[in-house]
């Protein structure tokens, strides 16, 4: 396959998947520029040439389950079955459930007195399911307690991580923080300092405090958060503990990200911050792909040969059937010359980034077959 240009070194697919060393890939990029069909593809492959790999997915439409082949995705990994065997690899995949999740991690760390008052209050069950950040902050989650179980068991070898399609890119890194600096704050303390202990009630500043919240939010919404914070102080240090663990595992040797852009402007300044990002936190990039660009052409015929030459039919026969397809021919160039624009100037701005392009495909990628087609493009095929 060739690299993004003649200049920039080629993503090497198949040594980044054979590699023993790599045990984590992290596939990431804005939303719709086909990360989940890249995870999929690069998970299918793996297990094909002997890795045993688990997927996990945080899409919403579910395109994955049905490529795989699989009835239905959930929080527990499921075999895909006829994969892998011949190799002696295997393919899991699962979907991330976001407040099973966070349930799981309440169950983990608390007593069952404790867990169950946590998990029937209010102010937990909007925070699990529906909080800015949580989805990412648990997908983290997920993948530590995923990697945590196949270093204890053996029972993979390679995890593959699709990354939530959030608006920017850089919540992905950045929730862990956000969502454990959010609960183990010392805002929300001082705030909610009244629920730990008659003591604080006498204080007048934190009266004033309370006061003002009831008339904002409610006196039932405020009992809901102080009972909350009580019943949860105790696993409060956790989060933070976690999110550190987490993001130390991000940046180990094992892990390598994959940035996946379209050829377009914004995809690719999306792709350019992401790239800058992982260097400033000194996390292991291994490259761009840069999924559904336009296939060169065959006929050199430029789009201004073409264009005039349409025009001189068009006078002949204004109807002409010619005529239109060399304007249809025209238009093609000059996205074709437009991408290769766009990837020109990608490379020239990030020389060291490894790259791959994977051409659009005819039709939408539905099945296994599909998904291999995908991965042999990526590995030059």
């Amino acid at each position: 396959m060739a690299a993004t240009t003649e200049r920039a070194p080629r993503l090497d697919i198949d040594a980044l998947l054979d590699s023993p060393s790599t045990g984590i890939i992290v596939c990431c990029g804005s939303g719709g520029v086909g990360k989940t069909t890249t995870s999929a593809a690069l998970a299918l492959r793996a297990a094909e040439r002997g890795r045993k790999v688990v997927v996990l997915t945080i899409d919403p439409a579910r395109r994955l389950a049905q490529s795989l082949g699989i009835e239905t995705l959930d929080n527990t990994p499921r075999p895909v079955t006829g994969v892998g065997a011949k190799a002696g690899g295997s393919l899991d995949a699962m979907m991330l459930d976001m407040k099973r999740t966070f349930d799981e991690v309440v169950l983990s760390q608390a007593t069952a007195e404790k867990a169950q008052a946590i998990l029937e209050n209010p102010f937990y069950i909007a925070l699990s399911s529906s909080f800015s950040g949580t989805q990412e902050y648990m997908a983290m989650e997920k993948l530590g307690q995923i990697h945590t179980e196949a270093q204890r068991d053996g029972t993979y070898d390679l995890i593959v991580v699709d990354t939530p399609p959030s608006r920017s890119a850089l919540d992905f890194l950045d929730a862990p923080e956000r969502l454990s600096s959010f609960l183990d704050g010392r805002f929300i303390r001082l705030l909610l300092a009244p629920a730990r202990g008659p003591a604080r009630l006498m204080t007048a500043g934190l009266g004033l405090v309370t006061n003002a919240l009831t008339k904002i939010l409610g006196a039932q919404v405020l009992r809901d958060m102080q009972t909350f914070v009580a019943a949860f102080d105790t696993l409060f240090g956790g989060f933070r503990q976690r999110a550190q663990k987490t993001f130390s595992l991000l940046q180990a040797d094992g892990t390598a990200f994959v940035v996946i852009a379209a050829p377009e402007p914004d995809a690719l300044r999306e792709a350019a911050y992401f790239v800058e990002r992982l260097t400033e936190d000194e996390m292991p990039l291994a490259g761009l792909i840069i999924n559904r660009a336009s296939s060169g052409l065959a006929v050199d015929l430029s789009a201004d040969e073409a264009t005039a030459a349409a025009d001189r039919l068009n006078a002949a026969a204004p109807d002409s059937t010619t005529a239109g397809l060399l304007r249809l021919h025209a238009d093609r160039v000059r996205i074709v010359m437009r991408e290769k624009h766009l990837r020109e100037r990608w490379a020239t701005a990030h020389p060291d980034v490894a790259s791959a392009v994977i051409p659009a495909l005819s039709t939408d990628v539905h099945d296994l077959a599909g998904l291999r087609r995908v991965g042999d493009l990526l590995a030059g095929g």
